[in-house]
This record gives structure tokens, C-alpha cells and sequence, in this order.
């Protein structure tokens, strides 16, 4: 695994990656001396070493926030946004001092992996389809599947005037295939299939980017690796 943290480092990097504020904003408390390497005040662009002491001001201090990754198996059954009278939601299985947020919907027919943090300046860069970020399904129909029908859904479908990106799509079964989508189109899967003529009875949402469904039980939640969140900050172009 991964450490968190490779020296040498950047300072600004080093107190973003610290919880304490963006790199700009990083730049900025330097500029008013919040910072002290090795009890001298830090200087823009300094280079921080493992053995070296990092100190921050008391404005420092008021800024640093505990950001949370987690994974989580939805079952069939919950909703991810908005829950009516009666319904359980995400938020039920997670306790009420987290104030995590899902990043994407996933409906209540569906299951499989969500992503939940309280790290408000990634949810943009994950869900926004100019950035083409993968999410994997699998997928089971009503009826066998035909070769035309992996084709077109590889190629793009009409669904309701807009076209689908192309997709990667393999089968899986006679009933079945796996599908990977770089964009979130509301219901695009189960709307896609509906076009060619075929019904989803089961949708399972395995992988967000580089995020793994695998090993989690239905209903559970992990926090992030440490490897796997440092890969999707990259990945994201947030550190």
C-alpha cells in the first residue's frame, strides 16, 4: 500500500494533504506567515522533508477539515437521493454524524457501489461527463441476448433524442453482460435496453473509477484504502 505522503514534498501539497485547505489556499497562509518549517517561516514553493516539523497558525488550525472516502454495497430497495415517506435511503446506513454525501445516483431498482464523502471539491470532478471518468455495471435482461444488441449498445443508442456515448460492452451469460459508461445519464442503462427491445430485471454497479464493489456485502460500508484514495485524487486532478 501506499503512504500518504511522498517526501519530498511541496508545502502547499503537504498541508492540502493534511486536511488543511487547497494549495492555493495553502499559498496564501504562507504569504501571512501561518506556516513554520523547522521553527522558520515557510516560503513559497519550500520543499518538506520527512523529518522535518511542520507547524501552522491558529487561522491554520480553524481551517483543517477531516475528509471521509467511503465505499458502500446499496441493496435493492434504498434510494440514494431525496427518500419519500417510508422509504429508506443511503443515509440510514451510516451513522448520524456523518455528513457524508453520494457522489451519483444510482435508482432504487439498482444496486451495487456507491461513493459517499464529505469532500465537497471532488463531486464535480467525479460526476461530470467531461471528464470521462469509468463506472462498470452488470446487467441482467429479460430475453437472450443477440449479437446486434452488444453491438449497438457499444456504439451508442438513441434514447429519447440524445445519443449515448460509445460504451464498452461485454457478455457475460445468454441473459446478461457487462457494460463500462464514461457519462450518467438518468436510467441510461435500463433506457438503452428498453430502445433495442430488451427489459432489465438486474443491475449491479461494480466499479467507480478505480473503486472495487468486490469483497463488500450488501448493506456494508468501508472507507477508502489508503492507495485507492490517493490514486482517485490523482486520478481527479485534485492533489
Amino acid at each position: 500500500m501506499q503512504n500518504e505522503i511522498e517526501y519530498p514534498i511541496r508545502i502547499n501539497r503537504y498541508l492540502y494533504l493534511k486536511n488543511y485547505c487547497s494549495r492555493r489556499k495553502a499559498d496564501e497562509m504562507i504569504e501571512k506567515g501561518q506556516v513554520k518549517v523547522n521553527g522558520k517561516l515557510a516560503v513559497l514553493g519550500q520543499k518538506v522533508n520527512k523529518d522535518d516539523k511542520v507547524e501552522v497558525g491558529s487561522e491554520m488550525k480553524k481551517m483543517k477539515q477531516n475528509y471521509e472516502y467511503f465505499a458502500f454495497n446499496k441493496p435493492t430497495g434504498v434510494v440514494s437521493h431525496n427518500p419519500q415517506e417510508g422509504e429508506k435511503s443511503v443515509d440510514d446506513f451510516f451513522p448520524t454524524n456523518k455528513k457524508l454525501a453520494p457522489v451519483g445516483r444510482l435508482d432504487k431498482k439498482s444496486e451495487g457501489l456507491m461513493f459517499l464523502t464529505n469532500d465537497g471539491r471532488i463531486i464535480d470532478k467525479m460526476l461530470n461527463p467531461k471528464y470521462e471518468h469509468e463506472k462498470e455495471y452488470s446487467v441482467r435482461v429479460d430475453k437472450e441476448i443477440k449479437s446486434n444488441f452488444i453491438r449497438k449498445m457499444s456504439n451508442g443508442v438513441d434514447i429519447e433524442g440524445y445519443r449515448t456515448k460509445p460504451a464498452q460492452i461485454t457478455q457475460s451469460g445468454p441473459k446478461s453482460f457487462r457494460i463500462i459508461l464514461t457519462e450518467g445519464k438518468k436510467h441510461q442503462i435500463r433506457r438503452m435496453c428498453i430502445a433495442l427491445g430488451y427489459q432489465v430485471q438486474n443491475l449491479k454497479r461494480l466499479r467507480i473509477m478505480n473503486i472495487q464493489l468486490a469483497g463488500l456485502q450488501t448493506g456494508e460500508s468501508r472507507p477508502l484504502f489508503q492507495d485507492e484514495k490517493m490514486e482517485l485524487l490523482k486520478n481527479i486532478n485534485v492533489i
